[in-house]
């Protein structure tokens, strides 16, 4: 089975069954919402689309990208990750991971300190999972 963690501290707090995920956000500044979707390839983590609803300051789509219906679709140009880190901060609108057909903020998955922390995504061997 293939498994995604959600790490803090070093600590795994969650996982996830699952083999593609999506990872959304809302650019703190512009406002702008970005989503990546990963595939769980053995122990990394492979980008494999992107989408950005608009551009602003230093946010620009990479070249190739395609609009489609007011939405910049392009492939992200990365080598697969050992782990995705995730910087959450009372200061900025949390990211939503999205499996299986539905969307959850990353803070309603794992216990945050208070004044946030950094979340640590990657494969991890099959173990304990929430569905």
């Amino acid at each position: 089975m293939t498994v995604l963690c959600l790490a803090v501290a070093a600590v795994i707090r969650v996982a996830l069954p699952v083999t593609e995920f999506t990872l959304a956000w809302t650019h703190s500044v512009e406002r702008i919402r970005w989503e990546e979707d990963y595939r769980v390839d053995g122990d990394m983590l492979s980008a494999v689309t992107a989408r950005v609803r608009g551009s602003g300051a230093g946010m620009e789509p990479p070249a190739g990208a395609e609009l489609r219906n007011g939405v910049w679709h392009y492939r992200p140009n990365v080598p697969p990750l050992r782990r995705l880190r995730l910087t959450v901060s009372p200061y900025a609108a949390d990211y939503e991971l999205c499996w299986k057909g539905h969307c959850t903020r990353l803070t309603d998955l794992v216990a945050m300190p208070e004044g946030g922390g950094v979340v640590e995504a990657s494969a991890c061997p099959d173990a304990r999972v929430r569905d």
